[in-house]
């Protein structure tokens, strides 16, 4: 059960919990369906930050979706995990030569996108961590 009731507002518990105030849930739905699709990093590299995150952030609903698969990393999508566990241990405060790394392989653009998926996923984790979201149950 959850720490507050779902709204009828949205199409998964997540959204519901969101939707308790509309304005909020479509402003997040617009921000991750832009940071989840395929742009300067692709989905599947996204997806596998995802899991990764999910591991250490307390949403036991993200966690079930499943663990990062090494078997589907290519070099960008390793290095990109890899960045996520070091934001994991250092919540945020993570040495420039870690950027300088991440520079050898992934452009500017690539650096910012991560960046802002790593932290947008890390608050929908938060969220769904502090309102007990838990999976359903079949």
């Amino acid at each position: 059960m959850t720490n507050i009731s779902l709204s009828g507002n949205g199409s998964t518990p997540f959204q519901q919990l969101l939707g308790h105030n509309t304005n909020v849930l479509s402003a997040w739905n617009n921000l991750g369906e832009v940071l989840e699709g395929d742009n300067s990093l692709s989905a599947s590299l996204k997806e596998q930050v995802r899991r990764t995150l999910a591991q250490k952030n307390g949403c036991e609903y993200c966690k079930a979706k499943g663990k990062p698969n090494p078997d589907l990393f290519d070099e960008k999508t390793s290095l990109a995990v890899g960045f996520a566990e070091v934001f994991l241990k250092q919540r945020g405060a993570i040495n420039e030569s870690f950027f300088q790394v991440l520079k050898e392989i992934l452009t500017d653009r690539e650096i910012s996108e991560l960046c802002a998926f790593i932290s947008f996923t890390t608050a929908s984790q938060y969220f769904g961590a502090l309102l007990a979201l838990k999976p359903n149950k079949e």
